[in-house]
Parts: structure tokens; C-alpha cells; sequence
């Protein structure tokens, strides 16, 4: 009789997301079952759910809510189930994106928007540093790596109050031009700007992080 302990089931959200087979298989590669769906049945039992996204913040709401991937993601945030978001689908977690002069509402996880950052050179492109916050644990064992980042767009401030006994939000930060949020573990609620999918074996390591938190 094999003691092993089972591998964790991730459903990666098929809703029209262009980079949703790389993210199957770094996650495969950091140790879960995966699936690539988006049936509703599927998304709901699994131990963790992950929204990648990549182009524009309007096309992601438009994707996601045409599968109902936002009453998904509230319905498991509800139940305290596992969400992990990527790129664009982090930041579709704010309140609200202004992409070229136009404004869109965004799940509303978060408060606070979207906005150009103020940079030289975009889009940012490329692997950069993270400050991560004291007491991640998606960052654990990864001070000073580097992770693969492609975005002109960002949450460049942080405003939700935590009231006990909820804890605060962990927030790691990144640079470019200025300060920007890279990533956020907020309960079950976790994102990341950049691609862990894209950055080597140190974007392995932070998926794997993640898949330790996911209770089965």
C-alpha cells in the first residue's frame, strides 16, 4: 500500500487566454494534476484554480465573463478555495483597469486600478527583481531571483484594510519606471504580474509554493 501523498489537482481556466498550456505544464512540472477546462464542475472541485491572461484588460473580462469564470472565481473565494491569477489575470482581480483612456470594471477582489505605468521604455519586457514581502509564502526560498515580466499596465498603489482577525495582505513589489505590484497572497486570493510559467526553474519553485498551500 503506497503512501505517497496525492498530487494536487489545478485546473488551469480555458476561457481563451493564449499562454494557458504553458501554465499546464510548469504546473505539471511543479508537481499538480492539470487540467485545462473550463467546465464548471471541474473548476469547482479542484484544489486550485488558475487565471492566466494575457492582452488587453477589456478582451480578459469579456473572455472570462463569457464562460461565467467570474462567478467561478467567486464562488471558490467564497468557499475559501485556492485562486492564483497571471499577468492580466491579476489584474483583472482590481477594481478597475484605464487602458488608453478607457475605463473597465474589473472582479472587484481589490480596489484600486490598472493603470499605464510611467516608464521610458515599454512594454516592460524582461526579467527583473522582486521585493517580496516578509512573510510570503509563495517567495519562500527565493530571495533575490529573477522572474519574467511582459506588461505595460500595473496596480501601482495598495488600499485594501484588513480588519481582524483577517490577516493583511502579503505584497511583493517590482520596478519599472516606478513601483508596481508583482504579486499578492490575500487569503485564498493569490496573483502574480509576472509569468511564473516563463521563469525558469525559479518560477517552478514559487508554483510549487503555491501548490503547498492548496488543502486536499
Amino acid at each position: 500500500m503506497s503512501d505517497a501523498v496525492p498530487r494536487p489537482t489545478v485546473v488551469v481556466l480555458d476561457y481563451g487566454s493564449g499562454n494557458v498550456h504553458s501554465a499546464a505544464k510548469a504546473l505539471e512540472a511543479a508537481g499538480a494534476d492539470v487540467a485545462v477546462t473550463k467546465d464548471r464542475q471541474a473548476v469547482m472541485d479542484a484544489d486550485g484554480l488558475v487565471v492566466p491572461g494575457v492582452g488587453a484588460f477589456r478582451a480578459v473580462i469579456d473572455q472570462l465573463k463569457a464562460v461565467r469564470g467570474d462567478e467561478l472565481i467567486e464562488r471558490r473565494l467564497a468557499g475559501g478555495r485556492a485562486v492564483l491569477g497571471i499577468c492580466v489575470g491579476m489584474q483583472v482581480l482590481f477594481e478597475r483597469g484605464d487602458e488608453h483612456g478607457a475605463e473597465t470594471d474589473g472582479l472587484g477582489e481589490w480596489p484600486g486600478p490598472v493603470t499605464r505605468l510611467d516608464a521610458p521604455v515599454l512594454p516592460h519586457i524582461g526579467w527583473n527583481t522582486v521585493d517580496a514581502a516578509s512573510d510570503s509564502t509563495l517567495f519562500r526560498g527565493l530571495g533575490g531571483e529573477r522572474f519574467y515580466f511582459v506588461h505595460s499596465y500595473a496596480a501601482q498603489s495598495w488600499t485594501l484594510e484588513t480588519q481582524r482577525p483577517f490577516h493583511a495582505a502579503s505584497v511583493t513589489w517590482a520596478e519599472h519606471g516606478g513601483r508596481f505590484v508583482a504579486a499578492v497572497e490575500n487569503g485564498p486570493l493569490s496573483a502574480t504580474q509576472f509569468h511564473p510559467e516563463k521563469s525558469g526553474e525559479a518560477g517552478i519553485r514559487l508554483l510549487a509554493n503555491w501548490l503547498d498551500t492548496l488543502s486536499r
